[in-house]
């Protein structure tokens, strides 16, 4: 992905073509989704903060500064409504049904043991890093670019965050 486009993109919806959202929203949707699923440990909510978020970010444009982190600027507002969410839902019962699937016909077991595992056991970075690189397929430049790391950073987390993972598995009997 390329940043300048991005900012290209940005740039043109700010100015109303609506048309550049998809690209944007190709582009950004899975930093914001990973983010908000660390937090809320529940991937109906995450979806929830998915969307609100981009709702929030298209009516406050103006307050984007063009030439800066548009995908950190968006996962700042996704990380700041699912602590929100977090806070007023902490009481509640939550939507996953992920433990009693079997018994509603759900697809949600196939979501692989390992994100829960990940979320528990990495530090939010690393976490956000592993999910970019390895389940969404972007390369560890791309993701550097979006994080506004340096590639040795992205590439170091990554490698970090795998071996905690296997040894982790390995302990378990998981693998």
């Amino acid at each position: 992905m390329s940043r300048d486009k991005l900012e290209k993109k940005v740039a043109e919806l700010k100015n109303g073509d609506r048309s550049a959202f998809d690209y944007v929203y190709d582009h950004t949707h899975r930093s914001v989704y990973f983010a908000a699923l660390y937090i809320l440990k529940d991937r109906m909510h995450a979806e929830d903060i998915l969307q609100e978020t981009y709702m929030r970010a298209i009516n406050s444009l103006g307050q984007y500064a063009a030439g800066t982190n548009f995908t950190a600027w968006l996962v700042s507002i996704g990380r700041s409504l699912a602590l929100n969410r977090l806070k007023k839902y902490r009481r509640e019962v939550t939507t996953d049904f992920q433990d009693d699937a079997y018994k509603y016909g759900s697809r949600e077991t196939e979501m692989p043991y390992i994100f829960d595992v990940a979320a528990k056991l990495l530090a939010e970075d690393e976490y956000q890093i592993l999910m970019l690189c390895q389940v969404a397929g972007y390369k560890r430049r791309e993701v550097a670019a979006m994080l506004d790391m340096p590639i040795g950073t992205v590439t170091w987390k990554n490698n970090e965050a795998l071996k905690k993972l296997k040894t982790h598995l390995v302990k378990e009997g998981a693998v």
